[in-house]
């Protein structure tokens, strides 16, 4: 194994974290801010939405620079964002944090996933960018549920510069472990990665994406509020609840990319179906501690194990020009953070209670299952949509695992 893998990963885990510890820590923010949890919530939907500039914009717009150096620049960013973050003294402040350090995000995992493929020999490259994406999963699992606990220890801010800090050591890491690959690599033509985009599957599994995830993290945004507020947990729990989350995330990333690799679409609609499910029963039982448990559990499970299958579907419609119709899924996937999190802070705004954001969810999710039933119920083969949209088909789509 490369050891730039392992840089490239600590860069995934900082970034993964990022994104997700505020969920953790939004009553806190909220209260130093003195804005409502709604005005909170958009430093996560900001956040996601910045995502999705970074994952297209820049990019398209660094093609043909050296990989290692905009990663590098990238890093940069990422760094730079943070450290506003945590020197904040107004919500303001705060947001224009979260956007600079949100514009590295899609396009580091973009990128990332070139370079550590290249790192390895080929019959190794899809396990290569398994190994930067472990950094993704181990935030969530572990860096999530420890951050919040720093950031209810010490305060809010001290989380985000201990995220600083890892990024020092990911920009010191990927500056001396990540050969420049720049000259071996290909060169890539914009125009027919936007040729992918003329595929009706493609859109349709950008909406899957949108709305599936826009469902579970509709919930999860203001999951703090509501196991404090609905399940009386002590706040102190939050943080070790939120391993329960995460673990789920694991299970059901390893599970659902075992079952796509059987049957894509059979696999998207008995998860989302069963996300649903999950939703509905957590929004009617919340006030329950145990049912609590074990939905945290589920909906991590259901909710990511769709990333594996998702992933897949949009490269195998996108022929062989898949890369810019993956970053729009990464983009997607930060669509759906966005709508999560303003729809779940309309529902609590409007005075429907913490269990809205819930509800909410399981609507939006509902969505996803409707479009994935029509995505799979008018699916071609992979070979014939490629010759409707004009693009050539992918014989071996990789999926993120």
């Amino acid at each position: 194994m490369s050891i730039g893998l392992i840089a490239l990963a600590i860069a995934s885990f900082g970034i993964g974290l990022t994104e997700f510890v505020i969920m953790g820590l939004l009553p806190e923010v909220a209260t130093d801010f003195g804005v409502t949890e709604a005005t909170a919530g958009w430093l996560i939907s900001g956040y996601a939405l910045a995502v999705v500039v970074g994952a297209l914009f820049l990019t398209a717009a660094t093609t043909r620079l050296p990989r290692k150096y905009v990663l590098l620049g990238l890093l940069v960013l990422f760094i730079v964002g943070n450290v506003l973050t945590a020197m904040a003294l107004g919500y303001g402040l705060a947001m224009i944090g979260r956007i600079i350090a949100a514009l590295c995000h899609g396009a580091f995992f973009g990128i990332g996933s070139v370079v550590a493929a290249n790192l390895v020999a080929s019959e190794k490259k899809a396990g290569a960018i398994a190994i930067m994406f472990t950094g993704l999963t181990a935030a969530n699992v572990l860096g999530v549920p420890f951050g919040t606990f720093l950031g209810q220890q010490l305060g809010w801010r001290s989380t985000f510069w201990a995220i600083t800090v890892i990024g020092v050591i990911a920009f010191i890491g990927v500056a001396a472990l990540v050969p420049n690959l720049h000259s071996s690599e290909e060169k890539i033509s914009l125009r027919s990665e936007l040729g992918a985009l003329r595929s009706g599957q493609v859109w349709l599994s950008l909406s899957v994406t949108v709305l599936a995830y826009g469902g579970m993290f509709g919930a999860f945004t203001y999951i703090a509020y509501t196991l404090t507020e609905v399940s009386g947990f002590a706040t102190t729990a939050v943080p070790w609840l939120l391993v329960l989350f995460g673990a789920g995330l694991v299970v059901g990333n390893w599970l659902g990319g075992r079952l796509a690799d059987r049957s894509i679409d059979a696999t998207l609609i008995f998860f989302i179906a069963a996300l649903v499910v999950v939703l509905a029963l957590f929004g009617l039982l919340a006030g329950s501690g145990i049912a609590t448990i074990v939905a945290l559990f589920l909906m991590g499970g259901f909710g990511f194990g769709t990333v594996p299958g998702l992933q897949s579907r949009i490269m195998n419609y996108a022929g062989q020009a898949p890369t810019l119709a993956s970053g729009a899924n990464i983009g997607a996937f930060n669509v759906g953070n966005a709508l999560g999190a303003w729809a779940g802070g309309v529902g609590i705004a409007a005075g429907l209670g913490y269990t809205s954001p819930i509800w909410i969810g399981a609507v939006i999710t509902a969505a996803a299952l409707v479009f994935m039933v029509i995505a799979a119920a008018t699916a071609r083969t992979p070979a014939e949509d490629a010759a409707t949209s004009g693009t050539q088909p992918v014989t071996t789509p990789t999926a993120v695992r």
